[in-house]
């Protein structure tokens, strides 16, 4: 499809050119231009034709530029085109399982290579042609992030509800034969591809090293929301202690091995089995923590370090923090640790019970602002109630209920502070006297 133009840049090529908002770029050097990545890659060069659409006629333009240099223009939106959607129906997606009456974004399901690439977004694999499977190696576009969650083609089939499901395994070795970095994801359902099948994946993947650079292993997230739905059971103490020394055994193996863990438990199987969590060395780069893998040690240790080292004025104040249920005893530990080396500073930690999504979910950036607003409504200590960023939409004015900051501030009748996610920063803004801590100022609705 060709790449339609909304603007360009001020004394650009594209400009001196005379390309304009009435123009459709085709191709470059005989390249179709199908979004974004297209146009960036092929326009790089200090030379090449470029054929363009203009009131209704095509044109090719001869472009000269310095290498490297942008042609100057720009697009609906950054992709050049719209997102892709996902073609799955899988058994665990948790976008099947959200609540009614949340804003719209929340319900679309991207299967994007290209946001796997710019913003480390997994995919299936699944709505991937030959073609662009070749042009992710041609580009190198790498590294890409891959929802494996099984090797058995007919039980990925199953799982992701696709008749693709397990065609587009045979992508796997080709991606790493071009050289691409494949960082995997292993959704894990209890009972389906745990266990045996577990192993299987992961001796498929590692045979593919060292282009698999990691895989995260997670458990699946189940709300009170699965109405229709395949009945998932959640794990356990004894299940996620089972399937925690199948990983275990094959991180082991891999340190050994190539001298790096390679296969990476999220922090959830710890803490359901009630073990004792890995030190940071394990995790190596910490290359899958959006994924929740290392989160727990990397706050655990940061926080520690800025609290031995902090050399701010600490004057007398109380402070009240909401949190999740699973976080919630790591907090309330960093926040004793805090009050015993400042014994004028006073923490309340609020673990927020997710009675908004329900089911086995308890991390702390899906806690809402009705749970907040229902469990600290007359619990608080002090004037100040801090929020982790987390919990907040990236313009970090409101939760996924749509609950605002002057709302919480209003009906709780605090002041709301919003404080990094981060250990070190965590500790830093818990330290603030209170003018220090930013304030989010109340305003009309």
């Amino acid at each position: 499809m060709p790449l339609y133009v909304t603007a360009v840049d001020p004394d650009s090529p594209a400009q001196r050119l005379g390309i304009g908002p009435d123009c459709a770029l085709l191709a470059v050097d005989g390249h179709p231009l199908a979004d974004a990545l297209d146009y960036q890659f092929y326009t790089t060069p200090a030379q090449f034709s470029l054929e363009i659409c203009r009131n209704g006629g095509k044109e090719t333009l001869t472009v000269e530029k310095g290498e490297y240099e942008p042609l100057g223009c720009n697009f609906k939106t950054y992709l050049g085109d719209e997102k892709h959607s996902c073609d799955n129906h899988c058994m665990f997606c948790f976008i099947d399982q959200l609540p009614p009456g949340m804003r719209e974004p929340l319900y679309f399901k991207d299967d994007d290579e290209r946001l796997s690439f710019l913003f480390g977004n997994y995919i299936t694999l699944t709505n991937l042609s030959d073609r662009e499977i070749d042009r992710i190696i041609q580009m190198h576009i790498s590294p890409i992030f891959v929802s494996v969650h099984t090797t058995n083609p007919e039980l990925r089939v199953r799982m992701l509800a696709n008749k693709r499901g397990g065609e587009v395994l045979q992508y796997l070795p080709r991606l790493a034969a071009g050289g691409i970095e494949l960082n995997c994801q292993l959704v894990l359902c209890r009972g389906i591809n745990d266990g045996e099948e577990l192993r299987r994946t992961l001796e498929d993947l590692l045979a593919l090293r060292p282009q698999v650079g990691s895989i995260a292993v997670v458990p699946a997230g189940v709300t009170d929301y699965r109405k229709g739905l395949y009945k998932l059971q959640p794990y356990d103490a004894a299940s996620a202690a089972e399937t925690l020394a199948i990983l275990e055994e094959y991180s082991t193996r891999c340190r050994e091995q190539y001298g790096r863990s390679v296969v990476y438990p999220s922090d959830e199987w710890y803490l359901t089995a009630g073990r004792e969590l890995p030190p940071a060395a394990f995790y190596d780069e910490f290359a899958q923590l959006e994924d929740g893998v290392g989160m727990w040690r990397l706050y655990h240790d940061s926080f520690l370090e800025e609290l031995q080292n902090y050399r701010g004025l600490v004057l007398p104040h109380r402070l009240d923090v909401v949190t999740g249920t699973l976080a919630g005893p790591l907090i309330e530990q960093s926040m004793q640790a805090l009050m015993a080396r400042y014994p004028q500073v006073k923490v309340k930690v609020h673990p927020i019970r997710n009675e908004y999504f329900g089911g086995n979910v308890s991390v702390t950036g899906l806690v809402t602002g009705t749970d907040i607003l229902k469990q600290c409504r007359g619990r608080l200590q002090s004037e100040v109630l801090a929020v982790p960023e987390v919990m907040l939409r990236d313009e970090k004015d409101r939760f996924l209920d749509d609950v605002t900051l002057p709302q919480l501030s209003r009906e709780l009748g605090c002041r709301v502070v919003v404080i990094p996610t981060d250990g070190g920063g965590c500790c830093k803004a818990c330290l603030g006297t209170h003018k220090r801590l930013t304030r989010t100022r109340r305003k009309p609705e």
